[in-house]
């Protein structure tokens, strides 16, 4: 049975992903910083039918927690199929880049990007011992430079004034992909970012028009990739999102 990492797993598109994983025949190590939360998640999904699912508690924004949990996994099993980088934070709004506080942009990047590094780096082992190893960092379409860069880009203004912190942490998620994928590319590993779309989740007050179903759905099918599928790419449901 193939196994998947997945952070922030105890609600929204990730408690999904990790529902549809699960369901996939995957034995699913469902990620989250609180304790309480992250069993309650586990309960729901063995309710639910699947057994195959099992907590590690895990703060991405805490390298002490990143380590802990790297060594509860090692506890568990020899090896890492799959991570899914999904924990992440909006960071306080609004985000007029000429106003916002440094330390609106340092919470967010400490999370969003430095958390989804650490874990990298620290779970990369583990990974490299699967014969098919799939890394999928969950990023944005606002974290696009070329959309935002597009007048012609139906967001090109709505997203402007509320997500400059979080759109550049989610830039920097997309390069650090694009890193990874290039040293990673003589290996059996594919590394992808993928964006959700605007879904229906706490994250926005579920003003999202997409189910969590339909946002868990890209994030799965990356993380399931062939080995003939791409990686170093940026995708949507409907297809390439450019950079």
């Amino acid at each position: 049975m193939k196994k998947v990492l997945i952070t922030g797993a105890n609600k929204g598109i990730g408690f999904e992903t990790a529902k549809q994983m699960a369901a996939l025949g995957y034995f699913v190590y469902l990620g989250s910083r609180d304790k309480e939360n992250g069993e309650k998640a586990v309960k729901t999904l063995n309710n639910s039918g699947f057994s195959n699912v099992e907590f590690l508690q895990i703060d991405i924004s805490d390298s002490n927690s990143i380590k802990k949990a790297r060594a509860e996994m090692e506890r568990k099993t020899t090896l890492l199929d799959v991570l899914i980088n999904n924990a992440g934070i909006l960071g306080n709004m609004p985000q007029e880049p000429s106003v916002t506080s440094i330390e609106n942009y340092r919470r967010a990047f400490q999370t969003n990007v430095f958390g989804t590094i650490e874990v990298t780096q620290q779970f990369l082992d583990l990974l490299k011992k699967s014969v098919s190893p799939r890394i999928v960092n969950v990023s944005s379409e606002v974290g696009s430079l070329t959309e935002n860069s597009d007048p012609n880009w139906f967001k090109y203004d709505s997203v402007k004034p509320f997500f400059a912190v979080y759109g550049a942490s989610k830039s920097a998620v997309n390069a650090y992909t694009i890193a990874l994928a290039y040293e990673l590319r003589n290996s059996k590993f594919k590394v992808n970012s993928v964006t959700p779309g605007h879904t229906a989740t706490d994250f926005n007050n579920y003003k999202g028009t997409k189910t969590i179903e339909e946002g868990a759905k890209p994030i799965v099918r990356c993380a399931t990739l062939p080995d003939e599928g791409a990686t170093g790419k940026f995708f949507s449901e409907e297809g390439e999102v450019r950079w």
